[in-house]
């Protein structure tokens, strides 16, 4: 088969790549990132490129004009290359997949244990539950009695022997590698050895055997794996402090931006690979950092900890998704044993463990899990809600008794992502808008005080709660064609708002939010509003039975309450119910890290929460549909809510 050569702009990068190859999986090999929404469907129209010589194959596509078409501009993910061409790639269709800035690792990292360094300061405050403080690997130094004629256990004896005494009666099992080297390592460090090991399970596992004493050198990562974001802080084991903290973005997005879309592309050629080096590599770059940073050697970090939906996981170990979206959506596993991190790909010490928290089902993972954990919800009197507003909503609901949870699709649009203005919450996004009344003048707060460049997440709540509010936005969704002002317009997408002219912003373009822009934001909250209720009234109970409303995932500590009740995002009830948790998967991750307890008990959590599938139940669409509307159809759900 032929082979060309592609050269990308303006980077100057080339590769070559099989004819009948697509822009789009060219980019991919390049270590180019495109914004593919859709994960190369062809659908969301946000990869375009300019092809400036050589020769593409490509099926007319309604995301590109006629005019568009003639300057060369392609869809990359339907153009297939049938010569040597040289692409321009515009700044909009590139997806930035690097660290995240300060200010968003302010807004996405936060959580109540990460105040305080020292996690035993920190804990209390998101609950009562204090785990005892038992490392899922912890360090032990031995000086070890020489052998003579009246002991002569052999080595490994000698070794189990030691550890027995420290921990109690307990199996005690270790691996060949840590066997094969014993005697002359034993007798070289004149008897003197590290010994760490995990005490999670029923058998004790010997991690590694270490030459004379470095038991004061453990440490730790804990990650959230989430569909558009990785977090990751290092913890210091033994003294149980945080020290550091760091994200970036999921190098998954250019296969997709939601878990369907990766899926599916799991079954391409090379996919899951792909998928599974797009999240290996950056926690790899994110630990050689943290290690670099606090001059700690590799061998001295024992054990991974990991929380992330179903997919994510799946996809972290390398496990095909496929029959997650497959009827009656069965995952291969929800809960895995501990493996070498080694297996997986993630390089710490070689003998170091890898543990992933315990999902529910394909759509409630082991972020909900860490969540309830992180929250007290399984120990608590107290009826509680936890939401985790994210591409993939997640919702649960209970106490001590029980617990229930369900999963709602509310897509990227929240995220920024699909939006004619959109933008992650990063500098110069907006994040708080308000208009005034009669004038329509538009006053906004950016991220960084910069100029604003888009409108992120909470920026968008506010701006549908503020055109509501002041009668430019219907409760259909609808922009108002019956005002007269410079800011509604006809725009190429459709009616639009003008939130910042041009002139204004610190792009070469207004930036607006259109009827389409409205549609995806309305089903978005409709879907985290209706499985809420759905929940609620499957357990026969009231809004204003619950005590406690937890609010986690990438809103955890930014969203305006009043904006989203106004818009029918979450319930009216009591404003004190409320209560910001920021990363709770985060913090769950590393509850489980530095205690076995922790651990044990999210083991256990996962297997009684009770997953609702909300696709079969026969009351599902009517809610939905009914909170298709600002802020909902039944008006009396929001007696709050003022409109014009």
């Amino acid at each position: 088969m032929n082979k060309y050569t592609v050269t990308f702009y303006p980077e100057n990068k080339k590769v070559e790549v099989e004819r009948g190859t697509t822009i789009l999986s060219a980019a991919i090999s390049a270590h180019i990132h495109l914004n593919s929404a859709c994960g190369g469907d062809g659908v969301c129209g946000r990869c375009k490129v300019v092809v400036k010589s050589g020769t593409v194959h490509s099926e007319t596509s309604g995301k590109i004009t006629c005019e568009e078409r003639k300057l060369g501009v392609y869809l990359a993910c339907q153009a297939l290359i049938e010569s040597n061409i040289e692409v321009e790639i515009p700044a909009e269709s590139r997806l930035d997949l690097g660290n995240l800035s300060k200010e968003e690792l302010e807004l996405r990292l936060r959580d109540v244990y990460s105040k305080a360094e020292d996690i035993t300061q920190a804990m209390p405050s998101l609950g009562a539950a204090l785990f005892s403080h038992a490392p899922l690997v912890t360090k032990f130094c031995f000086q070890l009695p020489k052998p003579n004629f009246d002991d002569k256990i052999s080595d490994l004896e000698r070794v189990y022997r030691a550890v027995e005494d420290k921990i109690g009666e307990k199996p005690i099992q270790t691996g060949l590698s840590n066997i094969r080297h014993l005697g002359e390592l034993l007798r070289a460090s004149d008897w003197k050895i590290t010994v760490a090991v995990s005490q999670k399970g029923p058998v004790a596992e010997i991690v590694s055997i270490e030459p004379q004493d470095r038991s004061d050198k453990n440490y730790g990562f804990a990650f959230d794996i989430g569909t558009t974001t990785i977090s990751a802080q290092l913890v210091d084991l033994n003294k149980q402090k945080i020290l550091g903290t760091k994200a970036a973005y999921n190098r998954q997005a250019t296969f997709g931006s939601d878990v369907i879309s990766r899926i599916v592309y799991s079954k391409a050629q090379d996919g899951l690979e792909k998928l599974h080096h797009a999240v290996i590599d950056v926690a790899n770059e994110m630990i050689e950092t943290f290690t670099e940073e606090h001059g700690i050697d590799l061998n001295d970090v024992t054990a991974v900890s990991v929380a992330g939906n179903t997919t994510m996981i799946h996809l972290l170990l390398r496990v095909d998704p496929t029959y997650i979206r497959q009827e009656p959506y069965v995952p291969t596993a929800n809960y895995f044993p501990a493996v070498k991190a080694a297996e997986a790909g993630i390089k710490i010490n070689p003998h170091g463990l890898l543990f992933c928290l315990s999902g529910v089902a394909s759509y409630v993972g082991a972020d909900i899990t860490a969540g309830v954990v992180a929250c007290d919800i399984h120990q608590s009197k107290d009826l509680s809600l936890l939401i985790d507003i994210g591409t993939n909503g997640e919702i649960a609901l209970g106490y001590s008794d029980w617990i229930i949870s369900c999963a709602a699709s509310a897509g990227p649009a929240f995220e920024g992502s699909g939006m004619s203005s959109g933008l992650r919450a990063t500098r110069g996004a907006i994040q708080e808008v308000r208009i005034k009344p009669g004038s329509f003048d538009v006053e906004y707060v950016t991220i960084g005080g910069d100029k604003p460049r888009g409108i992120c997440g909470s920026g968008y709540i506010d701006l549908i709660c503020e055109l509501f509010k002041h009668g430019i936005l219907d409760k259909n969704g609808k922009l108002n064609r019956e005002i007269k002002s410079k800011r509604l317009r006809n725009g190429s997408l459709g009616h639009e708002f003008v939130v910042v002219f041009e002139k204004e912003s610190g792009i070469d373009a207004d930036i607006v939010i259109t009827d389409s822009d409205l549609d995806n934001l309305k089903r978005a909250k409709a879907a985290i509003y209706s499985g809420i209720a759905i929940l609620v009234r499957h357990m026969d109970i009231d809004f204003k039975d619950i005590k406690k409303i937890f609010i986690a995932g990438g809103f955890g500590t930014s969203l305006n309450i009043e904006s989203a009740v106004g818009i029918g995002l979450i319930p009216d009830v009591d404003r004190h119910k409320y209560i910001f948790v920021g990363n709770s998967s985060l913090a769950g991750a590393r509850q489980a890290l530095l205690s076995c307890q922790a651990s044990l008990t999210s083991d256990e959590v996962a297997k009684n929460i009770t997953y609702f599938e909300l696709s079969t139940d026969p009351e599902y669409m009517d809610e939905y549909m009914a909170a298709m509307f600002f802020p909902h159809t039944d008006i009396k759900r929001f007696p709050s809510v003022k409109y014009v």
